[in-house]
């Protein structure tokens, strides 16, 4: 009853999340001459750095290089923003939760939205390099709202932990960042499963969602090919145990919030 509840008042708070999240994308691009395109520099970059490294010195046969790497590296992009910045995003509003009630629940899901919607303007970047690389663009590209709703789902879910943990636990911050680096690397964003770990590839994909949702979107976007129903459920299933893992955590430490803030 109290989910039920909860939930109800965050859906009548809806337009505050609107405004932080119109706040945000304000505030990021504010004084910015070039705006939107300054978050796609990066990813364009290490795209480059990628592709020089692995297809020139290492010599990689992965075909499109570019594009396989810049499918990856957006998405995780949304991931590596979300976490990080999420993780902090109560602490960081200390003077407006002690000023103004509001759930506190849309602090960490307006920062994980804000970077979705960044991620989300970069899709014409990558059909770009796919129409420059003569790729298919196939009808199954209409999975790719499902695949970006279980990302989101399961940033949202990860989000909230780690904001709860944050409260408590100031250490977080640091464990997030070394671990961040590691799973940057144990996520397929610029190499195949395949071909790195061919004996553990099912637990590559157990063990880390973010391989399964990159996987899906190489097979959507690179390959053209359908996704595997099992394959998004279990993603799914996962994503969903993690919200209501952190909606419970973060609703246990948002009772006692203002001493610790």
């Amino acid at each position: 009853m109290a989910v039920v509840q909860q939930t109800g008042e965050l859906i009548r708070y809806r337009s505050l999340v609107t405004n932080l999240v119109a706040k945000d994308l304000k505030v990021r691009y504010k004084n910015s001459i070039l705006g939107f395109v300054w978050s796609l520099l990066n990813p364009l970059l290490m795209m480059l750095v990628f592709t020089f490294v692995f297809t020139q010195l290492l010599g990689e046969t992965i075909d499109h290089f570019p594009v396989f790497v810049l499918i990856g590296l957006l998405a995780w992009n949304w991931t590596a923003a979300s976490v990080s910045r999420g993780t902090t995003a109560l602490i960081d509003n200390a003077p407006l939760i002690n000023k103004v009630y509001f759930p506190r629940v849309v602090l960490p899901v307006s920062v994980v939205l804000s970077n979705g919607i960044n991620y989300l303007l970069s899709f014409p970047v990558i059909f770009l390099f796919m129409a420059l690389y003569r790729m298919d663009f196939t009808p199954w590209l209409v999975y790719l709202p499902v695949i970006i709703a279980v990302q989101a789902t399961f940033l949202t879910g990860l989000v909230l932990i780690l904001a709860a943990l944050y409260v408590n636990f100031r250490d977080t911050i640091v464990l997030v960042e070394v671990g961040l680096t590691a799973w940057f690397f144990m996520t397929p964003i610029f190499y195949r499963v395949e071909d790195v770990v061919p004996d553990l590839v099912s637990w590559m994909y157990w063990l880390n969602p973010m391989a399964s949702i990159v996987a899906e979107l190489h097979t959507v976007l690179y390959y053209g090919g359908v996704p595997d129903p099992l394959f998004m459920a279990r993603a799914f299933v996962t994503a969903l145990l993690l919200v209501v893992i952190g909606w419970a955590m973060f609703m246990r430490v948002s009772r006692h919030l203002g001493e610790h803030l």
